[in-house]
């Protein structure tokens, strides 16, 4: 056990909007301590959002549809492994408020890097939208995670 836990850092609101979620969004992005180019990457993948929902004829922010996505796939269980009288248990556990950001700040980058797009900003772009909209694999993650807290209800009660 720790002696005493570690100071909270904050993390300073960025220079576009005066968000401090976009700067841990931008922080997750990087690569490499290229701090510029991921703030480039997530400013375009904005215009880019912002452009092709105002083509389907929707008049809205970019940042808006950002924060609603990331809503969308924050989790708000998740299962932790709980090892009692030799087995091993996966007991629901509700996560955090700044745990549940982060995992879904995560989830949005990983899942992006993943899709088939030709650039970075073009497949977070893309990601934004449809979390914002509920679906993608993004949300896929958070669903099939608040799939497994359900099945393993039962074991609740080892909860710590």
């Amino acid at each position: 056990m720790r002696k005493a836990k570690p100071k909270k850092r904050y993390v300073l609101p960025d220079p576009k909007f005066g968000d401090t979620m976009v700067t841990k969004f931008v922080n997750n992005l990087m690569v490499d301590g290229k701090k510029s180019i991921a703030y480039s990457i997530f400013y375009d993948a904005l215009e880019l959002v912002g452009s092709k929902l105002s083509k389907e004829g929707e008049t809205v922010d970019a940042l808006e549809v950002f924060k609603k996505g990331l809503s969308n796939v924050m989790p708000t269980v998740e299962v932790k492994a709980r090892r009692v009288g030799g087995a091993t248990f996966q007991v629901p556990v509700e996560v955090r408020p700044d745990r549940k950001q982060s995992l879904g700040m995560k989830w949005m980058i990983t899942m992006s890097r993943k899709r088939n797009e030709r650039t970075m900003k073009e497949r977070l772009a893309a990601e934004i939208i449809a979390a914002s909209r509920g679906e993608g694999a993004a949300v896929k993650k958070k669903d099939d995670t608040h799939r497994m807290a359900e099945a393993n209800k039962a074991f609740s009660h080892f909860r710590f």
